[in-house]
């Protein structure tokens, strides 16, 4: 065994996984095809839910000063997340993917993963009791073992073409255009314009950089081997806008399509899925990115505690069971986005009548807890409590040790029984389960009482951040929840 798990893809998704591994003490190797980072950031910023993530492991110092937003779109309707509570809402701008990849590789190898580049995957073998890759690198062609593999390569992952998983869903209907330029001076239109024959957002990015997009209808999808000629896209933009962009200087140029399509299933026996490996879609709303992570975030703990022989292989069956519908949930406002977006004349009273909807306080929720990430809830058993399965919201609390919050003691990823009313009793029935969770008791500062929050006097939370068990309001005693969650002590 040269690994207990081997993770294909040094993306956001796969460095992600990895750091939430050796956080748990498992040694994981990163195979990465290319030799070095392109550079190239496909997507910008982060998600509410992806920036509470990286909080919650402690990353947000490593991006420095983050500008954040309330401000966002449904297919080019302008969304307000504000409506989603000012605290919670806010969503990283302009942060380029390629500084995203950079961090999370520097926190994933200072905990020691062995990230491998220039290792191009060329088979996978699974035969029960372990994975096998056949890996072509720089001293010639090897194989590897580890208990289990993740496919985190992308939407056209090798991993997952060569482990047989099924990939259905549409074909792209269009190819669209994203470009990085420099020397145009170009209005904003920062959640996009519909125009007579498609549509153009444009954003300013860092360094004089201005991001643009073109989709321009009856576009076929076209197979390349590489990035569109910059004059393709200028072309494309000026029969769109009128403007003539020809002399602007490209910094970065791609195409992509509308395609939609997901894997069955996210595990089978020894490999796994996560990330655009898993899913992919058109690029509405930044989600793709932010979902891998989340994939990731969901994955790494569940995953350690299997290899480390403290939880059941079925714990990995959760993994599915709670990230494949957040898949198809994206999927569908994706997809429904792209017909608001790209679609012509025809569906203006559509575009009317959403917005129109939009106005309504409940709906504005609805869309924007959809695409933040915010809405999730996991099946984590009966009850009442308005937090179950639900994301930890960031509480300030005082301890003996002093003052913390729920967001500080999920740095080490690890569970945490957070006891709200000094319970001897609750702690000591946890206590068997202390080496793989944190016994924290405190008390909520300022005024915990509002909200989801009242009356609380425990919550057991996992180390993703989400509520497993809560009192008053769960079905299920506390034993149960801890090992249904962290394994047999």
């Amino acid at each position: 065994m040269d690994a207990p798990v081997i993770v294909v893809g040094a993306g956001p998704t796969g460095m992600m996984l990895a750091g939430e591994l050796r956080l748990a003490g498992v040694d994981v190797v990163v195979l990465e095809r290319l030799e070095r980072r392109t550079g190239e950031s496909r997507g910008l910023g982060f998600t509410a839910r992806t920036l509470e993530t990286f909080d919650q492991r402690g990353l947000l110092a490593r991006f420095g000063e983050i500008e954040t937003s309330t401000l966002g779109h449904f297919g080019g309707l302008p969304l307000d997340f504000g409506v989603l509570g000012e605290t919670t809402c806010r969503a990283a701008k302009a942060v380029p993917q390629s500084v995203t990849e950079t961090r999370l590789e520097e926190w994933a190898t200072g905990l020691g993963a062995d990230v491998r580049r220039g290792h191009e995957v060329l088979a996978v073998r699974d035969d029960g009791d372990g994975a096998e890759v056949e890996v072509r690198g720089p001293g010639g062609t090897h194989t590897l073992r580890a208990a289990y593999l993740v496919g985190c390569d992308g939407g056209r992952s090798t991993v997952r073409k060569a482990a047989g998983f099924d990939f259905p869903g549409t074909a792209a209907t269009m190819e669209m255009y994203l470009a990085d330029i420099k020397g145009v001076d170009l209005k904003p239109r920062m959640i996009g314009e519909t125009l007579p024959g498609g549509m153009v957002m444009v954003g300013p990015l860092p360094g004089g950089v201005t991001r643009i997009i073109v989709c321009e209808r009856g576009t076929p999808p076209r197979r390349r081997e590489g990035p569109p000629p910059f004059a393709e896209v200028a072309a494309a933009w000026q029969r769109l806008t009128g403007d003539d962009i020809s002399a602007a200087e490209p910094v970065w140029v791609s195409a992509f399509g509308d395609a939609a399509r997901q894997a069955s299933e996210y595990r089978r026996c020894r490999v796994l899925l996560a990330g655009d490996a898993a899913h992919i879609h058109l690029p509405a709303g930044g989600q793709g990115m932010n979902t891998g992570i989340q994939d990731a975030v969901n994955l790494g703990w569940k995953l350690a505690a299997v290899v480390s022989g403290r939880a059941p292989a079925a714990l990995l069956d959760t993994y599915h069971g709670e990230r494949h519908p957040v898949g198809r949930r994206l999927l569908m406002n994706t997809r429904a986005q792209g017909l608001l977006f790209l679609s012509g004349a025809e569906v203006q009273p559509l575009r009317d009548t959403l917005g129109e909807l939009m106005a309504y306080e409940d709906v504005a929720r609805h869309l924007a807890a959809m695409v933040s990430g915010l809405e999730i809830a996991y099946d984590v058993g009966r009850g009442t409590h308005p937090l179950l399965g639900r994301r930890m919201p960031h509480l300030e609390l005082a301890g003996p040790g002093g003052a913390t919050s729920s967001t500080e003691l999920l740095h080490p990823a690890r569970g945490v029984l957070l006891d709200l009313a000094d319970n001897p009793r609750l702690r000591q029935r946890a206590a068997a389960w202390a080496d793989r969770v944190d016994i924290v008791t405190a008390r909520p500062r300022g005024n915990p009482q509002d909200g989801d929050l009242r009356d609380t006097t425990a919550l057991l939370i996992r180390p993703d951040g989400y509520v497993a068990w809560a009192a008053p309001g769960s079905h299920h005693d506390l034993p149960m929840a801890l090992e249904r969650w962290f394994g047999t002590p």
